[in-house]
């Protein structure tokens, strides 16, 4: 099993404008609490995460509505790097090429490892985006998820999302935040589960939209899934995580 969640370590940095993360120490038994305890505060975009289709189209679906079934299964690790652009000074991105020479139908899942590091001493603002033809065409292979090792499937200046809209319009969910400095190329079953966060009025009688949440993402050997016992698949489909 390889865990591909990002480390959330005092000071991991957030997203431009969001809230900072932060872990506070709490209850001390070393000061006479009964317990250890702590406090944490973070975006829901934090680190390794999902970003439901609300987070980006505004008559989509809600993370609660997605089953956890489209985050668990068959899917392909590539490494690759930005070729295409969209226009005349615009940055490059990941596009077509990194298909070449690969089947026409792909697993429903695609990880792609941009060459981000483990760890984010300070937000990668120049990080690797994707080119909306290159979703498009995923879609298209019948890739239903797309994660990224990058903080975003678009670039951070981005007013536009292409890369989101697109992925809203070939129905493919976004994975972003990935750690796949350590993982070799090649298929996997992925597993990855977003924190349980759920949306409904506050105290104030304001419905609250879940848009994302921090997720814990490990990738096990291909066929590990399907080799599960019929009782054990039972279970995980019950769980909303069967494939």
């Amino acid at each position: 099993m390889q865990d591909i969640s990002r480390a959330l370590t005092p000071g991991h940095p957030s997203w431009p404008g969001d809230p900072e993360f932060v872990l506070h120490p709490r209850g001390r038994m070393a000061a006479g609490d009964s317990v250890n305890t702590g406090e944490l505060g973070l975006s829901t975009h934090t680190g390794t995460h999902v970003d439901a289709p609300w987070h980006y189209a505004d008559a989509a679906e809600k993370l609660d509505a997605v089953p956890l079934s489209r985050y668990v299964g068959r899917c392909r690790v590539m490494s690759v790097q930005a070729s295409q652009t969209q226009g005349s000074g615009e940055p490059a991105l990941v596009g077509l090429d990194i298909l070449n020479d690969l089947p026409d139908q792909l697993p429903p899942r695609v990880l792609l490892h941009t060459g981000q590091p483990a760890h984010w001493d300070t937000f990668p603002e120049d990080f690797t985006a994707l080119h909306p033809d290159l979703i498009t065409e995923l879609g298209r292979r019948g890739v239903q998820l797309i994660g990224t090792d990058s903080p975003s499937v678009d670039p951070l200046t981005s007013k536009t999302l292409d890369a989101h809209a697109a992925c809203f319009a070939s129905g493919i969910l976004i994975l972003e935040g990935l750690n796949l400095s350590s993982v070799q190329d090649g298929e996997y079953d992925l597993m990855c589960l977003p924190m349980p966060l759920a949306g409904g009025p506050n105290k104030e009688g304001q419905y609250i939209g879940i848009d994302g949440a921090p997720a814990r993402a490990v990738l096990l050997p291909a066929g590990t899934l399907a080799a599960l016992e019929p009782t054990e698949l039972e279970v995980a489909a019950l769980s909303g995580l069967g494939e």
